[in-house]
C-alpha cells in the first residue's frame, strides 16, 4: 500500500506541483489549502508524513498547525515548506517548531522524493 503524504499550503500551484511529484513517484497524496483544513485532513486521513507551509492565513500558521498535529501524533515526520527555508533554518531550530526539516520552495523534485523516502524508511 502506498505511503500517504499530506501537503498543506495555501498556494494551489505549489500544492499541485508537489502532489504531481509525489503521485508520480508512487505516493498517495492528500492536499489542504489552509492550516485548519490541514489539521482536519490529518485527523481524517492519518498520513504517514506531512509537508506544511509556514506562512498561510497568518505568518506563523505552520507553527500552529505543527503544534496541533504534534498533540495528535508526536511521531509523524513533518517537514516545513518555506520560501525562506535556508534563512529560516539558519535563524531558528525547526525541530523546536515540531518539524523534522525544511524544504525550500520551489522544491527540488529529486531531493523531495529522496528525503520523503528516507524519512519513511523506504
Amino acid at each position: 500500500m502506498a505511503k500517504k503524504i499530506l501537503i498543506i499550503d495555501d498556494d494551489p500551484d505549489i500544492l499541485d506541483s508537489i502532489k504531481a511529484i509525489l503521485d508520480g513517484n508512487g505516493f498517495a497524496t492528500v492536499t489542504a489549502i489552509s492550516g485548519s483544513a490541514g489539521v482536519a485532513a490529518f485527523k481524517k486521513d492519518a498520513p504517514d508524513l506531512v509537508l506544511c507551509d509556514m506562512m498561510m492565513e497568518s505568518i506563523d500558521e505552520g507553527m500552529k498547525v505543527a503544534a496541533e498535529i504534534r498533540t495528535i501524533n508526536s511521531k509523524v515526520p513533518m517537514y516545513l515548506l518555506s520560501s525562506i527555508g535556508a534563512a529560516t533554518a539558519s535563524n531558528i531550530e525547526v525541530s523546536k517548531l515540531g518539524f523534522n526539516g525544511v524544504f525550500q520552495k520551489p522544491v527540488d523534485p529529486g531531493m523531495l522524493v529522496s528525503s520523503v523516502k528516507k524519512a519513511l524508511g523506504m
